[in-house]
């Protein structure tokens, strides 16, 4: 598309959980390989943003769930770019099915790093072409940042980084600390579908690294925060 991109896809067996829903680490795996086709088709794959140091980072993402995706549907995902804010470029994608309704809305933002030297750039300062500015609202919140209290905590105890966890970077992909959150929330909560999700990402974590796991209950509410050894790796928020 002139200003975006579009693709039909069908959630696999694998994608979903054990009640055919898709999880949430495959909608966020979507949204990171969205992004990418997007490039691709103009020319400007990670190869070549890579060569010329400027490459984006995914730093915050927000998901609005209305009626999550099953086993075996086919949705049709389209995705933009939405302007810049600050140090962030921002991306937008919904999913709807056959019938046109909306199923999942994602607003992300995304930091353009040189990287060798890991040094953050400004959008402005990215050369291969010109961030669109989208120009339509999608219904789901902006991606915001996510603390956790200091009193009050559980221990959730540690999950180290292994070797399939990890990208084509070397670092702990993206989409599994979707699986990541599921496997240590309360198991009432793990059989939901929630109606948002948010996660912040904060420093990459690398194989054999163990991540410290603790969370906070607010009713229907659940965040989610890993440590790693150099302090925050991501935190995360439910809202079922």
């Amino acid at each position: 598309m002139e200003n975006g991109y579009f693709r039909q896809e069908e959630f696999t067996f694998a994608d979903c959980d054990r009640n055919k829903r898709a999880r949430v680490a495959s909608l966020l795996s979507k949204a990171a390989a969205f992004a990418g086709y997007d490039y691709d088709a103009r020319g400007l794959t990670y190869e070549k943003l890579y060569g010329m140091r400027e490459v984006f980072l995914l730093s915050r993402i927000a998901l609005r769930i209305h009626d999550c995706p099953r086993y075996r549907e086919v949705m049709d995902i389209t995705t933009w770019e939405n302007g810049a804010k600050g140090a962030h470029m921002q991306r937008v994608y919904e999913m709807r099915d056959r019938e046109g309704r909306l199923r999942v809305s994602i607003k992300s933002d995304w930091i353009l790093v040189d990287p060798e030297t890991r040094r953050i750039l400004r959008p402005g300062s990215f050369t291969a072409r010109k961030i669109g500015e989208g120009g339509r609202e999608v219904d789901c919140p902006d991606p915001r940042k996510i603390t956790l209290p200091r009193e009050g905590l559980e221990d959730l105890g540690t999950r180290k980084v292994v070797w399939s966890d990890l990208d084509g970077n070397g670092h702990l992909y993206s989409g599994k600390y979707g699986d990541i959150v599921w496997d240590y929330l309360p198991p009432d909560l793990q059989e939901r579908a929630p109606r948002e999700f948010f996660i912040n990402y904060s420093k990459e974590a690398t194989l054999g690294q163990e991540l410290r796991l603790e969370g906070f209950r607010e009713e229907d509410t659940y965040r989610m925060e890993g440590l790693g050894p150099e302090g925050t790796c991501f935190s995360a928020m439910c809202v079922f």
